[in-house]
């Protein structure tokens, strides 16, 4: 069994019950968020790539909860100078966790992290295992082909997508990374947090009603399980 919490824009934290991690926590002035980044209790913190909107509260929640950040290699070592403990992976890599398997993708976008925005290397997607089920969160990207492969490859139960356009993929390119991926469900991430992203998770749903994925809309705090 595995669930999966939205907490807003793209962080997603997720549990088998026994074990809790936590992707792309960005909670402090998001304005979506429902939660405090201090009353996060995790044992991993996964983050797809630097910028605030996804770093966000990665180094304190490790910090409280002793928990490594695992991230791309640039990435990692720039939460290490911070302070936190990380693991440091990179793109087709995948390691076993006591959670389960972490496999990084590749992802169409970008990586910088701080007010200089320093250069924090390749971002990612995360293919996880846990619970014996598959989740696919592939961060901020645009739409590439190679989902197709990664959908063929890997048997996925509940993806995560962008639909917010401007930043990433729109509605019409998440349709097609259905397409490719063909996972059981698929959750809406990372619109409406700003105007710029102002985007209708129903017309996502709509346009995939003959499809043979469930659609899962969930407000910030709202749960899905596989």
């Amino acid at each position: 069994m595995l669930k999966a919490t939205f907490l807003g824009h793209s962080c997603v934290m997720a549990t088998d019950g026994e074990h809790n991690i936590i992707i792309d926590p960005f909670l402090t002035d998001n304005p979506q968020a429902t939660i405090r980044a201090e009353d996060i209790t995790v044992d991993h913190v996964l983050v797809t790539h630097g910028h605030r909107d996804h770093l966000g509260d990665a180094v304190p929640i490790a910090k409280n909860n002793d928990a490594p950040i695992i991230a791309p290699n640039e990435l990692a070592f720039y939460v290490a100078r911070q302070g936190a403990r990380m693991h440091n992976m990179h793109i087709g890599g995948a390691h076993d966790f006591p959670f389960g398997r972490v496999k990084l993708t590749i992802a169409h976008h970008g990586s910088a992290a701080g007010d200089n925005l320093e250069y924090t290397g390749n971002p990612c997607g995360f293919l996880i295992t846990m619970g014996g089920k598959t989740m696919y969160h592939p961060g901020d990207t645009g739409l590439f082909y190679d989902m197709k492969l990664i959908g063929d490859m890997h048997p996925i139960d509940l993806a995560f997508l962008p639909i917010g356009d401007n930043f990433t993929m729109g509605i019409d390119d998440a349709i097609k990374a259905v397409e490719f991926l063909h996972p059981k469900k698929v959750v809406p991430i990372h619109y409406k947090t700003w105007p710029v992203i102002d985007t209708e998770p129903a017309e996502f749903a709509k346009k995939l009603k003959d499809m043979p994925v469930e659609v899962v809309i969930l407000a910030p705090g709202e749960s899905v399980e596989v």
